[in-house]
């Protein structure tokens, strides 16, 4: 019996149940003839080997059923993907946005969320964003998974038919946290949506000052937290203008994050690492983060130290 998570399972399911039982069935019908053959022509029986005359018309069929089956599953397989990619001109638009190692979720009127919610049985067409490297968003209930691509604008859709919480993966390796990158969606009828939906707050006022969003479009914050927790790298809270120890080609010593520090490690990551913090996780932003952008990025650090 086919679950109803989403309208995609029945296609899905169907194309996987096809595919599945003609290769479990070849899988046995070759073992049993190759166990029968070599029972029956085994060198005991037949010292002396015999030439088997050619049969075209054996071979006309082990090249037509093949091929006819393939062209079968090809089908299946079409006919479940095509609709994925047709979704319709009314549905709600949520952009998901993917970067190492979490997932976000933007609704309309600059909300966003850490929990993908969505009304039941209503269409949704998800917005695929990354902010670093290549992810999968992959929702195992509903059968859907695309490739979230940085520097392509890419898409999927769906039309959730069941209540309840459900997992989403990443299903693209994108780093040593890419295990720890999940979420939660939770599929609540549409009154309760509208109700979650209207109290849920915009971003941030530190988003809209101009380092943050230079730290957060190069997806800064999924390696370094604003609140003092360890997670990849050091925490950004209380870290400008302090004194931090750090490892110098092997060599432990003081040094304070001043703005050329700070500098330092965007555009050489792997000069100063900072004391219990790995080397080699973080890649030179030279020529990504630009020089006159330095300065909103201090500020911002600083602004930091100073709440």
């Amino acid at each position: 019996m086919f679950s109803n998570a989403s309208n995609f399972v029945h296609g899905v399911d169907k194309a996987f149940l096809i595919i599945f039982s003609i290769s479990l069935f070849f899988l046995i019908l070759l073992t049993t003839i190759m166990i029968t053959f070599v029972i029956k022509y085994n060198k005991k029986k037949h010292a002396k080997a015999v030439q088997i005359k050619d049969s075209s018309w054996l071979e006309f069929t082990w090249t037509a059923i093949p091929m006819i089956l393939v062209m079968l599953m090809f089908y299946v397989g079409w006919e479940g993907f095509l609709p994925m990619r047709q979704a319709p001109k009314d549905a709600m638009h949520v952009k998901i946005i993917g970067q190492m190692w979490k997932w976000s979720f933007e609704y309309p009127g600059n909300k966003v969320s850490d929990t993908l919610v969505l009304p039941i049985n209503k269409a949704v067409k998800f917005d695929l964003v990354s902010k670093d490297v290549i992810h999968g968003m992959f929702i195992p209930a509903f059968r859907i998974k695309e490739d979230v691509v940085p520097g392509k604008n890419n898409y999927t859709w769906c039309i959730p038919g069941e209540l309840g919480d459900f997992d989403l993966f990443c299903s693209a390796y994108c780093g040593v946290s890419h295990s720890y990158m999940s979420a939660i969606i939770k599929i609540v009828p549409e009154d309760k949506y509208n109700l979650w939906l209207a109290v849920l707050p915009v971003k941030k006022a530190d988003d809209n000052k101009e380092g943050y969003k230079i730290l957060e479009a190069n997806g800064c914050f999924s390696c370094h937290s604003v609140d003092g927790k360890k997670i990849v790298g050091p925490s950004f809270k209380s870290l400008y203008n302090t004194s931090i120890e750090v490892n110098t080609d092997g060599v432990k010593h003081k040094i304070t994050a001043d703005d050329l520090y700070i500098k330092n490690s965007i555009y050489e990551p792997n000069k100063d690492i900072v004391d219990g913090y790995q080397q080699g996780i973080m890649k030179s932003y030279k020529g990504i983060v630009k020089e006159k952008d330095l300065p909103k990025i201090y500020e911002y650090l600083n602004s930091i130290k100073a709440n």
